[in-house]
């Protein structure tokens, strides 16, 4: 029998991705300090908290396998936030028009039986089109992405903003590094396939 899955994460994004690999799973939330470390670099921050996420939820499922995943948007070497209102996406989208934004995905596959815990940064890049205010009114408007670092959705019409997208993994853009997170799950005796 198989273990247990949980996906450490209250995100409905990352719940969506975990569901592409038709995987049986719980999902928990954890409750950690995610306040940056002094001198911590985005990414020891990003791989950091994906691993305190799931460490917080082996406490009361020992035996289970645990994915914790973290991600921070950088934009000319700062952190871009979830905007959480319209005006603020507005500056946001404003301050990325033809910019490129990188972003850090951390996923940790955490055995809490074995303590094996393997962890891994998952980089992706977005450039984005010279965007006027007309378009970035429009774009909210549609989506209304306040709950999304960088104020976009790339998986519905946010994608309409870039120029191009680099980077390995797709899934890491939105928040769960499906590639890596297979090899993880591989790794343990749990194939997705």
């Amino acid at each position: 029998m198989k273990k247990t899955l949980i996906l450490g994460s209250s995100s409905p994004f990352r719940k969506q991705l975990l569901e592409q690999l038709h995987l049986r799973f719980e999902t928990s939330s954890p409750e950690i300090d995610e306040t940056p470390l002094e001198g911590e670099s985005i990414e020891d921050m990003v791989l950091r908290l994906s691993e305190a996420k799931a460490l917080e939820i082996a406490k009361t499922h020992p035996d289970a396998l645990i994915i914790g995943s973290d991600q921070s948007a950088i934009l000319n070497g700062q952190v871009l936030h979830k905007p959480g209102s319209h005006k603020t996406a507005t500056e946001q989208l404003r301050q990325a028009s033809g910019q490129t934004i990188t972003f850090q995905t951390g996923v940790c596959l955490l055995n809490a039986e074995t303590g094996r815990a393997q962890s891994k940064l998952v980089p992706f890049t977005v450039t984005f089109r010279t965007l006027n205010d007309e378009m970035i009114e429009s774009y909210l408007q549609a989506e209304k992405p306040y709950n999304c670092a960088g104020s976009f959705k790339s998986e519905g019409l946010g994608i309409a903003l870039f120029e191009k997208m680099q980077g390995d993994d797709p899934s890491a853009l939105i928040g769960l590094p499906l590639i890596e997170l297979t090899n993880m799950l591989n790794n343990e005796n749990y194939p997705v396939l």
